[in-house]
């Protein structure tokens, strides 16, 4: 045997080792893995409008620099346009985002594309707004996405999700359950995540959805409403958003954090997104 053939067969050798060792799991994987497993200590980070303290809010340059800082989900509000396009926009009108008027539902794609987003400080940036599918397919395996679906006309919404194959990502929240209802008639295998207003409502979104997810206010978290949705397999998402998110600007993190953990939610959206995480991996909660 030449020591050419020997060297090959030594490189098949490390190729088949390399093949059967056990491959780490990406991050995707464990935040999926943990999505599901509503009993996992793991509490995850829900950026809310994606990362927008540097970049606008609701737009790729925001959810890219949520997936670099290692976030779980980003949460997105999805409208359609004239022409049944599905884009990210929260308000009720382009107004106080763009550098445009109006609502994005009396413009086509092709219209609203000519404006721009403006930064968060106040500035107008380069950015146009995205549509919905060029989120997915930027998220398509890096993170999560709560879609807060701000229409009723859902069908190109989920139209989108199962075009790029994305489903296993994405989550829609509502607080109109008839809304939701029409979510599965369109996708029976779509994730739902109810808001709820109180420990009866909860309770009924649990037994109408059986969710993964049900999203509670601060005004009933409890022991008894944590208890219950952990038992129904359900992860509990309570806001940081305004005075909680404020004490964590303050410094008041451990605190603050306190009273988001104190009955077990495990998701947690805030406007703080990197500082939540980094005080959720100190205490060995997002590991």
């Amino acid at each position: 045997m030449t020591s050419y053939t020997k060297h090959l067969k030594f490189l098949l050798f490390l190729f088949l080792v390399a093949c059967a060792a056990p491959q780490p799991k990406s991050s995707i994987d464990t935040i999926l893995e943990n999505f599901h497993n509503s009993k996992s200590e793991y509490v995850m980070v829900a950026a809310h409008r994606a990362a927008h303290k540097i970049h606008p809010e609701n737009s790729l340059p925001a959810i890219k620099h949520s997936i670099a800082l290692g976030i779980d989900i980003v949460e997105l509000d999805v409208k359609t346009t004239k022409d049944n396009i599905p884009v990210l926009m929260h308000d009720g009108s382009i107004n106080r985002t763009t550098n445009g008027s109006g609502k994005v539902e009396d413009y086509t794609l092709e219209e609203l594309k000519k404006f721009r987003l403006i930064n968060p400080n106040g500035t107008l940036s380069e950015e146009s707004i995205p549509t919905f599918e060029e989120v997915l397919n930027l998220i398509h395996g890096n993170i999560m996405v709560d879609v807060d679906l701000k229409t009723d006309n859902v069908k190109p919404i989920v139209e989108t999700v199962k075009k790029t194959k994305t489903q296993k990502y994405v989550f829609y929240f509502d607080n109109d359950y008839d809304v939701l209802k029409e979510v599965l008639n369109l996708d029976k295998n779509a994730m739902l995540m109810p808001r709820a207003y109180s420990y009866e409502m909860a309770d009924s979104a649990l037994n109408m959805f059986s969710p993964e997810v049900v999203h509670i206010e601060p005004s009933f978290y409890s022991l008894k409403v944590s208890s219950s949705i952990r038992y129904n397999e359900a992860r509990i998402w309570i806001n940081a958003l305004g005075e909680t998110d404020a004490m964590i600007r303050k410094g008041e993190t451990g605190e603050a954090m306190d009273k988001l953990l104190l009955y077990n939610a495990n998701i947690i959206q805030t406007d703080e997104p990197e500082i939540v995480l980094s005080y959720l991996i100190s205490k060995g909660l997002h590991n």
